[in-house]
């Protein structure tokens, strides 16, 4: 039986750079189709995978999380510190072929992990309002919409979570 694995990886190996590719096309093709009714210009994508590096997921105040399936790399999730006592989640993403197999959930959950191994008690996150199928996933994962904690052109909606303590 195929399962899933999460394993911590750089921000900038093969696999975690292939994943915020095929992530940053995704989000970016629905804005820019939304918006403009084309896709991304493709040196727009080249410049800004670039430019956006992940740098700030890497320990020790961060953890990019990659998802593999039957071996092969499926999805991603991020933290970050924020400050002592919050964490931001970002880049949750799973290959479309994957999705509906439980992938995410698992994901944030790890990400979750992470945060409070961070020392963390609170996640935050934002999100755009035609990403539904994401703001259902943080809904049914008990995240709930609070005000605005950034100023990202791009979000619509913010969602926070408390992080409980795991007992052993």
């Amino acid at each position: 039986m195929t399962r899933w694995t999460i394993t911590p990886e750089s921000p900038g190996s093969p696999a975690a750079t292939a994943l915020w590719r095929a992530y940053y096309t995704e989000v970016s093709d629905r804005w820019y189709l939304r918006h403009e009714g084309r896709r991304t210009d493709p040196a727009e994508l080249a410049r800004e995978t670039a430019r956006v590096t992940g740098a700030e997921l890497a320990p020790p105040a961060g953890r990019l999380l990659v998802a593999r399936w039957a071996g092969e790399p499926a999805g991603t999730a991020g933290v970050r510190l924020l400050d002592a006592a919050r964490a931001e989640l970002t880049r949750v993403y799973v290959a479309p072929a994957l999705r509906g197999r439980g992938g995410a959930a698992l994901l944030v959950g790890a990400a979750e992990a992470a945060a409070r191994e961070l020392g963390a008690a609170r996640i935050v996150l934002d999100t755009r309002g035609d990403l539904v199928e994401a703001r259902a996933l943080y809904a049914r994962l008990g995240y709930r919409e609070i005000p605005a904690y950034n100023d990202d052109p791009y979000a619509e909606h913010w969602f926070g979570k408390e992080l409980l303590t795991r007992c052993a």
